[in-house]
């Protein structure tokens, strides 16, 4: 039967997280494991009511074919979005997608052969290496550091190595919640100019930071490269709807591959998003965003700092869904997880997120989907696993 398939697929995963959710389905379980946002800020009576107006106004156009490219009006929208970080895009380098999943998906279609290299963080979005790992590349990875990358490791990996592209969450990253700095991502860029390689920046919790300064992304700085946004973290995940900024060479590329995969993105979602957008005040929206997750993070960093050993490091993101925390050398988190759900909590174990092993000692928690009690209930079960398991070594 094996010989059925396509090489392709034979030796790629089912997606660890997936999995995962399907054991956390037990309502006596405190999940720490999935990348959810609160469903309290989903904008349920914004979108009804946009919904109604599309349906009332426009809706024989709304429910008709489009473009594989979108809706102009919502590419427009996003195009001018970005000029108030300063990055000037042009409606016709926006192309509407199905969540930022399906960016990466067009993205690797386009641009990786076989055996083609591909840059990877350390750890890095498992459903990115899922996505990737179906066109067979060549993977080579560079560990984060607290800021980003080390400019000079990456230098010597793009010297060293033909990278086609070199694929990168700068901002709260999945799963470590680390945020490139701002001179680290004009470092990288400056890097990336002198080299062939192509830098696929994916941003999806860009406009969640809740501490500091916004930052520009990584194509403020440079050319040579691709950006992906998602309406799922700032309006709904269940919509579906993402998108692309590239130039005009690779996006004519892109527009073909969105053709043989599905035509176009949901038409009728596409114009009910953009009719909330225009109706309601996004930014006021994703402030009270922003606050609940604060409130959140801090809480699970505070039960955390009071109820972990000293000796189990973790992460202090300044925005976004993910902390990362990592247990001393040796132990494992395969071990801790089904000590955990003993004690009905769950977290995501680390090596999902590695492409060529390691993170056996680490894992990663989600504070966006648990309100605060169940936070300090959910972390103190951990606490008490990662105590038994410690007190084993």
């Amino acid at each position: 039967m094996n010989d059925l398939f396509a090489d392709r697929v034979k030796n790629v995963p089912r997606s660890f997280v997936r999995e995962i959710l399907k054991v956390t389905e037990n309502p006596e379980i405190i999940s720490f494991a999935g990348g959810l946002p609160n469903p309290k800020t989903f904008p349920v009576k914004e979108i009804a009511r946009a919904t109604e107006k599309v349906l009332s106004n426009e809706g024989s156009s709304a429910l008709q074919y489009s473009t594989t490219e979108g809706y102009g009006k919502l590419r427009d929208y996003i195009a001018k979005r970005y000029a108030r970080i300063g990055l000037k895009v042009g409606k016709e380098e926006v192309l509407i997608t199905n969540g930022s999943q399906q960016c990466i998906d067009l993205t690797a279609k386009v641009l990786i052969n076989k055996d083609d290299g591909v840059l990877m963080e350390k750890p890095t979005y498992l459903a990115a290496i899922q996505s990737f790992s179906l066109f067979e590349p060549q993977f080579h990875t560079i560990p984060l550091i607290e800021d980003g990358v080390n400019p000079v490791m990456l230098r010597d990996i793009l010297g060293s190595y033909d990278i086609k592209l070199f694929y990168s969450v700068t901002s709260f990253q999945n799963p470590s919640g680390i945020s490139y700095s701002k001179e680290n991502r004009k470092e990288v860029a400056e890097i990336i100019n002198e080299s062939d390689t192509v830098f696929v920046e994916d941003n999806p919790y860009g406009e969640l930071r809740f501490i500091g300064e916004d930052l520009s992304p990584v194509k403020s700085y440079l050319d040579n490269s691709i950006l992906f946004g998602s309406f799922s973290k700032i309006v709904s995940p269940g919509m579906r709807l993402g998108w692309i900024v590239a130039h005009e060479e690779i996006m004519e590329k892109l527009i073909i591959a969105k053709q043989a995969s599905d035509l176009h993105s949901n038409y009728f979602t596409q114009r009910v998003v953009y009719q909330y957008l225009v109706d309601n005040h996004i930014d006021d929206h994703i402030n009270r965003i922003r606050k609940l997750y604060k409130r959140q993070r801090d809480k699970m960093v505070e039960v955390i700092n009071d109820t972990f050993p000293p000796e189990v490091k973790y992460t202090q993101p300044e925005g976004g869904m993910f902390l990362w925390v990592t247990l001393p050398e040796g132990t494992s988190s395969l071990e801790l997880f089904d000590m955990a759900l003993k004690e009905n909590v769950a977290f995501v174990p680390g090596q999902a997120f590695y492409v060529k092993g390691g993170g056996e000692n680490s894992l990663r928690l989600n504070f966006s989907n648990s309100d605060e009690d169940k936070i300090e209930e959910g972390i103190k079960r951990l606490a008490r696993a990662v105590n038994q398991i410690l007190s084993q070594k």
